[in-house]
């Protein structure tokens, strides 16, 4: 079954590790979003008194610097997951469980549509 990896990364550094990571162990097809913690936004809305209940990520990024990113990939079922595991745990500074490190989760996708075999079978 092929499964889906997410890393959500607190900055814009860690983010392009991951990326040259994944990409050395040979995954390909990565989707990046940028995105912004509840607990970012509060911060945020403490400082400020203009910024309404539902900012728009836009709006945010325009005013703030601010560059965590979301990256996912979905990987199919005979890709090296736990190396995929451990080369992102190694860009990341060793774990994630250091603070500010971000946050890794993998799911099984159940259905797939226009997963190209070339963008994952490279590297196994």
């Amino acid at each position: 079954m092929p499964n889906m990896v997410v890393a959500v990364l607190p900055s814009l550094e860690k983010s392009q590790d991951v990326l040259s990571a994944w990409e050395a162990f040979g995954v390909t097809g990565v989707t990046i979003l940028e995105s912004i913690g509840l607990r970012k936004l509060r911060q945020l809305r403490a400082q400020r008194d203009d910024i309404p209940l539902f900012p728009s990520l836009r709006h945010l990024l325009e005013e703030e610097e601010y560059h965590q990113r979301t990256i996912f990939v979905v990987v199919d079922d005979a890709f090296d997951l736990e190396g995929l595991i451990r080369v992102t745990e190694k860009a990341v500074g060793g774990n994630f469980n250091a603070p500010d490190s971000g946050l890794l989760f993998v799911t099984p996708v159940t259905h797939v549509l226009g997963l190209w075999p070339h963008w994952t079978r490279e590297r196994r």
